[in-house]
């Protein structure tokens, strides 16, 4: 399950961009609260504080307690995160507050495991990663860090489907149970040699064809010569 997390923040006085812009030359970045049939909330977190936060790996998965926004901490989802496309800083966070004993629905990563002892990755496949997470809806107090996907006896050409995963107790999936996660793809030196025997297979039906077609073009030939010969008969 994931921790649960605590963030610092002050309530916006100003909102706009031109407010905005100055919270972020002071290092601060502007995020909004809103949900659970209350009003929006305007405040500003330190930017190094986000940082971390978003270090974790989890943060968009994990309840996140605002603390100094109000009288007690309010109990949030971050919703959104918004980035700098130039300097990839953050530059505004949405949270969703939520009740103490909400359902909400979040995207929760996949961890692969048993690569070990999967015989087609020791015979030279590769694991090709379709979905990286899975939507899940679960209790805000349970939700899982990851989900556990075994990768054990697994060959070559197998496809890993979400009927095939043990989904952690109370969390329930949005797709169904045909949802394709990875499958294990033939290493480059095979696909090379498939490609080159399909090559040659090529090679021999145009060679084929070319037999086939070469009386064709024989009579053609001679047909076009005996047609320049009358040509020249009647000229002279």
């Amino acid at each position: 399950m994931s921790d649960t997390l605590t963030l610092s923040a002050e309530t916006r006085e100003r909102v706009g961009k031109g407010a905005s812009r100055a919270l972020r030359r002071e290092g601060r970045v502007p995020a909004v609260i809103y949900g659970n049939k209350q009003e929006p909330l305007s405040i500003h977190v330190e930017e190094r504080a986000l940082n971390k936060l978003l270090g974790t790996g989890h943060f968009m998965n994990s309840i996140v307690m605002v603390e100094g926004a109000g009288k007690a901490a309010i109990r949030t989802l971050p919703k959104d995160v918004t980035f700098d496309p130039v300097t990839d800083r953050p530059v505004h966070v949405d949270f969703l507050r939520i009740a103490k004993n909400a359902t909400v629905t979040v995207a929760v990563p996949f961890a692969f495991t048993d690569e070990d002892e999967a015989p087609g990755i020791k015979k030279g496949g590769v694991l090709n990663i379709v979905a990286h997470e899975l939507e899940v809806t679960v209790d805000a107090d349970k939700i899982p860090d990851s989900i556990e996907v075994s990768l054990k006896g697994l060959e070559v050409g197998d496809t890993i489907h979400l009927s095939a995963i043990k989904l952690p107790s109370a969390a329930e999936a949005t797709q169904d149970g045909e949802f394709t996660i990875a499958t294990i793809i033939a290493p480059s030196a095979m696909k090379a040699d498939v490609q080159e025997s399909l090559a040659e297979a090529d090679a021999l039906a145009e060679a084929a064809a070319a037999e086939q077609g070469e009386p064709a073009e024989l009579d053609a030939d001679a047909e076009s010569t005996e047609g320049d010969a009358e040509a020249e008969d009647k000229g002279e």
